[in-house]
């Protein structure tokens, strides 16, 4: 299985400022590419901070007198890598309280921009193309488990699993890669097994 990254999902080519870019140009380029917040980046095209919306506002209601990017800006940027998985991007968004992240190459220079709603692509893939990497990648591939075995249903990314499996170990195994498939919402599982392999297992069957 090839996990989509960070670097399939983001928007190339972001929209980012000087330290010496004003108030009202920030507030601009948010309005006219109805983004959320914009990075800062130094003469090298390294993130060195972000100004977002919150920030602007919070300018606007304390009246500190800043009014370029460099006094406005939340710094340290907070950025990502493009071979980060959309798991690693959403769990730092969700650490940092930050709704986009800069995406950085290994030099620190900036190369695009990851957003929430990027993320969310990945629950827009559809069910077909969800039902056939489990059956192709998941159960044939990699568990080498003969599709006729089990039944794939996907509707709106739930997955419902059923049919019978040769080991009970094998059930949280197949549940657990199924979950990981790019798309996967939740999955349902309804197998059975024909031989219990659990350590104190009956070898009964489910």
């Amino acid at each position: 299985m090839r996990h989509r990254s960070v670097a399939d999902l983001m928007t190339p080519q972001a929209v980012a400022v000087q330290r010496g870019t004003t108030f009202k140009e920030i507030a601009r380029l948010l309005d006219e590419y109805g983004i959320t917040a914009v990075p800062v980046v130094d003469d090298d095209e390294r993130p060195i901070g972000v100004v977002s919306e919150a920030d602007l506002l919070r300018r606007h209601t304390s009246n500190d007198g800043s009014e370029t990017a460099g006094e406005l800006m939340t710094s340290p940027a907070v950025v990502a890598r493009p071979e980060w998985s959309a798991v690693e991007a959403a769990r730092v968004m969700e650490e940092r309280r930050v709704k986009r992240l800069p995406v950085v190459d290994r030099s620190g220079v900036l190369i695009g921009v990851v957003s929430r709603s990027d993320l969310l692509q990945l629950f827009l893939r559809r069910d077909r193309a969800i039902q056939e990497e489990i059956v192709e990648d998941v159960l044939a591939g990699t568990l080498g488990v003969s599709p006729a075995a089990v039944t794939v249903e996907v509707a709106d990314g739930r997955v419902t699993l059923s049919g019978t499996l040769p080991r009970r170990s094998l059930v949280p195994v197949v549940v657990r890669l199924c979950e990981s498939v790019d798309g996967t919402v939740t999955v349902v599982d309804r197998l059975s097994y024909e031989h219990d392999d659990a350590p104190d297992g009956t070898s009964a069957a489910r």
